[in-house]
């Protein structure tokens, strides 16, 4: 009798995905048992429900904790199907969404970095399921990992290729639905800019940043045609307040403005956070315009979206399932003991270790505890560092080759 042996690809994709589909379904039920609220999606469903009401988007609170709106009113348009369903239907639908959007945020990741394989991409999925960025964003029905996926989209093709006619669509897509992805445009617009100086052709990035702009105005533009008072009331007023997402100190909040709340010991920290984020912004994009010039664009693209979440007044941990593209660069960058360690501490729910509940706690910390509640930002600001110093010395080819 002949043996037929299959091809490695045909075995190893097979196990791959049933590895996943086994984690995922563990997964699931550890959050069944853990009674997960889905509290923003419920919030979400409300946004679509005065929407469809013809409400005062911005006066809504609810759920039990009387949470507000907090997006632009685009958003908001975008939620309205959220309506269609019962809740228990929705839940599942939520779930099961984030799990496959996790899979598609995972291979683009891996296409960024140059090594998109299958089974890669499904071993992992498999495995980042379980980290807490992600955990916590399936267990509040979050849209980090639409969002996310939304902009490598985007910008996981190589550079050398010039944008196509959706380029920046999803970036402004992104931006408009939450702002903090509007950073992405920015850096494109910034690094033709330099380009130019450089006597470099700029147009590939300020093209690809004008399209960005484009879709984020065109969405806004709809959003007001449709939600005049609440847009209004949006962009003159509520886009200002900071307050109305949380406060700056509880544990959640892994952006620079929250480890300085917690370090000072005040709700506020005021001027000293503003100057560390606008030093940040300065730094963390010019590691990444630096990044992309010299044709790395996984460094650029990772640099960009820590150096987003560390400047941006709030950004609750599961906001960080920017962990997933980081981790994977540095494992195929060579830096695996680093990517071991950032994994730990994603996958650690160390933050959580702190008191962090009644009373604000987080405003009395001892050094363990701050060490402890800044573990993200650290994390994140060590990153910065690390891809300032693996960049390629200047002089040899630029924005040519993805990595």
């Amino acid at each position: 009798m002949t043996v037929i042996a299959l091809p490695d690809t045909r075995r190893r994709v097979p196990v791959a995905l049933g590895a996943c589909l086994l984690s995922f379904t563990a997964f699931w039920a550890a959050q069944r048992a853990a009674r997960v609220s889905m509290i923003d999606l419920m919030v979400y469903r409300a946004e679509g429900a005065t929407v469809l009401a013809g409400g005062d988007l911005y006066a809504l609170r609810t759920t039990a904790a009387h949470l507000p709106s907090t997006y632009p009113p685009f958003a908001a348009l975008l939620f309205t199907p959220l309506t269609l369903p019962d809740v228990p239907t929705l839940r599942m639908l939520a779930t099961a969404g984030n799990l496959v959007l996790l899979v598609a945020f995972v291979a683009l990741s891996l296409r960024l970095v140059g090594h998109a394989r299958v089974e890669g991409a499904l071993w992992a999925a498999a495995a980042a399921v379980w980290c807490e960025p992600v955990w916590t964003t399936v267990r509040y029905g979050q849209v980090n990992l639409l969002l996310a996926v939304l902009v490598l989209w985007d910008l996981s093709r190589s550079p050398a290729e010039r944008p196509g006619r959706w380029a920046g669509v999803g970036i402004g897509l992104a931006a408009a639905v939450k702002l903090t992805p509007a950073l992405f445009a920015v850096f494109l617009l910034v690094t033709g800019l330099t380009a130019r100086r450089r006597g470099l052709d700029g147009g590939p990035w300020l093209r690809h940043a004008r399209g960005a702009a484009a879709t984020f105005a065109g969405a806004t533009v709809l959003a007001a045609a449709v939600l005049p008072y609440d847009s209004w009331r949006f962009w003159t007023g509520m886009v200002f307040r900071t307050g109305r997402v949380g406060r700056a100190e509880e544990t959640a909040n892994q952006a620079l403005r929250g480890v300085l709340a917690r370090l000072l010991h005040s709700p506020e920290p005021g001027v000293l956070w503003a100057a560390t984020a606008a030093l940040t912004a300065v730094l963390g994009l010019a590691v990444a315009v630096t990044a992309e010039l010299r044709g790395r664009r996984g460094w650029a693209v990772t640099g960009c979206a820590v150096t987003a979440l560390l400047v941006s007044p709030v950004s609750w941990s599961h906001h960080w399932v920017w962990c997933v593209p980081v981790v994977l660069l540095m494992w195929t960058r060579g830096h695996r003991p680093v990517a071991a360690g950032t994994a730990l501490v994603f996958c650690s729910y160390g933050l959580w270790w702190v008191p962090h509940q009644h009373g604000r706690p987080e405003l009395h910390q001892n050094a363990v505890d701050l060490t402890l509640s800044a573990l993200y930002a650290l994390t994140g600001l060590l990153f910065l560092g690390l891809a300032r110093t693996s960049l390629p010395k200047p002089g040899g080819a630029q924005a040519v080759t993805n990595e």
